[in-house]
């Protein structure tokens, strides 16, 4: 993720929430929003719902890494927030991977 700044404060976070726009997936939801930096800023969350910290670790990992492999495909300039759902867990990678790109182009993420 060399172009892209995590994103942390839950104050963000809550604001995202409200204001941005949003896919859901059977395996995760996706928060959009435009930001005025110029750069993609990341947040990954997953629920005490989720499981133990060992399984919502992963699940963060996965969805992270995804963000990772196709950030060149995506615009730059975008406040990004993926929150996990419990069956993403059991999903393969090749699954979540196609419903990101899905959710990416509905958000108009994707660079034409």
């Amino acid at each position: 993720m060399k172009h892209t700044v995590s994103l942390k404060s839950s104050r963000t976070f809550r604001w995202l929430y409200r204001r941005g726009k949003s896919v859901v997936t059977p395996y995760f939801v996706v928060y959009a929003q435009k930001n005025k930096t110029g750069r993609s800023r990341l947040g990954v969350s997953a629920s005490v719902k989720v499981g133990n910290a060992v399984k919502r670790n992963r699940i963060r990992r996965r969805l992270r890494e995804l963000y990772r492999i196709h950030e060149p495909e995506l615009k730059p300039g975008y406040d990004i927030i993926l929150v996990a759902r419990t069956r993403g867990l059991f999903a393969k990678f090749s699954k979540l991977e196609g419903l990101f790109l899905e959710a990416a182009k509905k958000l108009e993420l994707t660079r034409p």
